[in-house]
Formats: structure tokens, C-alpha cells, sequence
């Protein structure tokens, strides 16, 4: 089941009824409607059916209660900054039945297996990012598919970091306005796009390695001891091109007037991340349904029953 991404940007309260998410407008509540008003005003959202959470407003209020269901259920809880971009991200702190094992697998998983897993990590993104160039850029991608090629253990060559140099040199280049563009957090647009949908897929992979029993912060590459997050991102790699794919598509509508805040309408468009189309072991599935298919894979390589994460391919 496709779990359903929800984005609050006006004041609401939000609650917890018969295993409900009730939200209710505060400018209704305070209304002198009639009651019956009132309550037909009052939306409701089965909490098994969400997977996302994102809090965009600062007169958001919610309880405990609805708290604790969403995290029972293994949903992301994103809250954002003044410019509406992710800066908090809460996760359960147990998702599988077999935690404590799946943590030692993991724990106890080889310095050589998370090279190889890197390898395999790294390998995918470039593949990815040289289907992106070539279909939306229509640049030249041989060097990519070298360079994938050449991929070793742990990547001691840092081919991500050359291929990463030369995707982002070639991919806006053919949008009026948006020639030399440079990939920076701080940066002009389209990097606010960027990192906000970065941000949705980041929830995304934290989400269903929590439901593969998998610690998040634990790393096979990313290892920042700041970063609560570091195997997410390890992970999240190879599906940054599907953002990227779509943020490509906004910036040839927009060209130069892309605008600093994002706005409602580009919000939704990046909110739509977790069910984009993508291919993982030969079959079409939604982002968010690969996502737990890939760190279901990557378990399996920490207790031995596997030798490969399974990743989508463009």
C-alpha cells in the first residue's frame, strides 16, 4: 500500500480520534459559524494510511497522542523553518519486531562489506545521474558510464566526486538563465528545490530502513558525527536523480524566474517525491515502495543473505 504524503502550511490543530488524524482550522473553531458548520469543517485521515508528515507552519498545533500514533506507524514528522524549508526530522525509535538482531547485523558488518556496498552505492548514482544528463541535458555521458564502470571498493578514487563535478556542470545548461550553474545549499535557485526535495526523499529512506529494523545513523560511508542520518544518506544516493529529474522539469518551465520562497504549487509538485515511477529488480514501483525494497536488500547483505542491494535503474 502507497502511504499517503501529507503537508500542513496554515494554522490547524491536529488530533488523535479512533485512530484518526482530526484536523480542524483554527479560524473555524473561533468562528461564530453554527455548530453543524463546524464540524463538516472538521477532516479526517486514517493515521495507517500516511507515510509523510510535514509541518510548514509555525500556529501548527498537536498532541502527544496523534504524535505517538504517527510514530507508531512508522511515519516521518518533518517540521520546517520560517522559509519553509525541512529542518527537523522525527522518526520511531523501533520499526521492526527483530530490532536488537538487525542492529547487531549491522553493527558487526565488515569494513570490506561497506566498501562493496559503496562500491554498489556509488555505481548506481552515476549510472542514474548519466540517465538523467542524457535525457533531460542531452549531453554526453560516455565519461559517466566509464567512470561507473571503474567504480573500486569503497570508491578510493572518488569517482562520485568527478562524476558529481561534471553532471552538475552540464545539466542546466541548456535552460536560458541557468548556464554555469553550480551546486550549493546557500545557492540561487534551483538549488532551494533541491534541497527541499532532497529533504522529502532523506524521510523517505530514514523511514523504511527504521522499518527494516536498521539503525539510521550508522553509515557504511558517511560517518559525520554531527549527522543523526548518515546511512540514510548513504542510501538516499542513487535516488537523488529522480529529484533531480524532477526539478530539471521545473526549471525549463521557469527558467531565471524561479522564485526564492518556495511556493504552494512547487511545494506539491516536490511533496509528490515518494510516489514517483521508478524501476527496482525489473518491475515499476512508487519511490517510497522501492525505498523499503532497497533497505530490505541492504539487511539482507549485513546478515549474509545477500551480496547486493537491490537499487532502482532509469
Amino acid at each position: 500500500m502507497i502511504k499517503r504524503t501529507l503537508c500542513f502550511t496554515n494554522p490547524a490543530y491536529l488530533s488523535l480520534k479512533d485512530r484518526q488524524l482530526v484536523i480542524r482550522l483554527p479560524e473555524v473553531e473561533k468562528s461564530d459559524m453554527p455548530e453543524e458548520l463546524k464540524k463538516e469543517a472538521v477532516r479526517t485521515v486514517p493515521v495507517e494510511d500516511i507515510g509523510v508528515v510535514v509541518l510548514d507552519n509555525k500556529q501548527i498545533t498537536l498532541t502527544e497522542g496523534l504524535l505517538e500514533a504517527l510514530l507508531e506507524n512508522n511515519c516521518s514528522v518533518i517540521t520546517c523553518d520560517s522559509r519553509s524549508m525541512p529542518v527537523g526530522l522525527m522518526l520511531p525509535l523501533c520499526g521492526n519486531t527483530l530490532q536488537s538482531e538487525r542492529f547487531r547485523d549491522q553493527l558487526d558488518a565488515s569494513l570490506p562489506l561497506k566498501k562493496q556496498l559503496w562500491q554498489q552505492t556509488v555505481k548506481a548514482k552515476i549510472d542514474n545521474q548519466a540517465a538523467v544528463l542524457a535525457q533531460c541535458a542531452g549531453a554526453e555521458t560516455g565519461c559517466m558510464r566509464r567512470w561507473s564502470a571503474d567504480v573500486r571498493s569503497g570508491d578510493t578514487d572518488n569517482l562520485e566526486g568527478r562524476a558529481a563535478a561534471y553532471y552538475w556542470k552540464n545539466l542546466f545548461d541548456g535552460i536560458p538563465g541557468l548556464d554555469g550553474f553550480t551546486r550549493d545549499r546557500q545557492g540561487i535557485p534551483p538549488n532551494n528545490l533541491l534541497n527541499y526535495g532532497y529533504a522529502i526523499l532523506r524521510a523517505v529512506i530514514a523511514r523504511s530502513l527504521v522499518s527494516s529494523g536498521l539503525l539510521p545513523t550508522l553509515g557504511i560511508h558517511h560517518h559525520n558525527r554531527y549527522n543523526a542520518y548518515c546511512l540514510a544518506d548513504d542510501i538516499m544516493e542513487p535516488y537523488r536523480p529522480y529529484v533531480d529529474e524532477l526539478v530539471y522539469g521545473i526549471a525549463a518551465e521557469y527558467g531565471i524566474d524561479i522564485p526564492e520562497d518556495i511556493t504552494k504549487d512547487l511545494k506539491m509538485r516536490l511533496l509528490g517525491i515518494p510516489v514517483i515511477d521508478v524501476r527496482i529488480g525489473g518491475k515499476r514501483s512508487p519511490l517510497m515502495v522501492a525505498a523499503t525494497q532497497t533497505t530490505a536488500s541492504l539487511y539482507k547483505c549485513f546478515n549474509g543473505e545477500a551480496r547486493r542491494i537491490a537499487y532502482p535503474e532509469m
